[in-house]
Order: structure tokens, then C-alpha cells, then sequence
């Protein structure tokens, strides 16, 4: 006699199935978001450590930037 318990249930099956296909999709969007703010973060290190450290060198050659006169009516 075969055992009941070993059969398959095409209903649970159905709703493993249904539920794996969520997960995945919500596993993808988070590891997409994950993926561009980790590149956020390291692109604006990158952007803040050029700044410092080529700081020094732009400030002393620069000129601060020319003020316009407002005209007064």
C-alpha cells in the first residue's frame, strides 16, 4: 500500500509555486536597489575624496567668482 502522505497536491503545488514567483520578484527589486545605492555611495566617496584631495591644489590657483551689481530702480 502506497503511502497517502507522499502524494502530491496539485493545490499546494500551485500556491508554492505562485508564492516563489512573488519572492523572487521581491527578492530582485530589493537586490536592485541595494545594488544602486551601493553605487550611489561609492561614486559620491569617490566625488568627495577627489575633492579633498585636490582641494588644496584648485583653491590657491582659482579666482573667487565676480560679483554682479544689482541695478536698484
Amino acid at each position: 500500500m502506497r503511502n497517502p502522505w507522499l502524494k502530491k497536491n496539485p493545490l499546494m503545488s500551485m500556491w508554492l509555486s505562485g508564492a516563489n514567483a512573488v519572492w523572487g520578484a521581491a527578492r530582485g527589486r530589493a537586490t536592485g536597489a541595494a545594488r544602486r545605492q551601493s553605487q550611489t555611495i561609492m561614486e559620491n566617496s569617490a566625488r568627495e575624496m577627489m575633492k579633498l584631495w585636490s582641494g588644496g591644489f584648485a583653491a590657491a590657483s582659482a579666482k573667487p567668482p565676480r560679483r554682479r551689481k544689482r541695478k536698484t530702480q
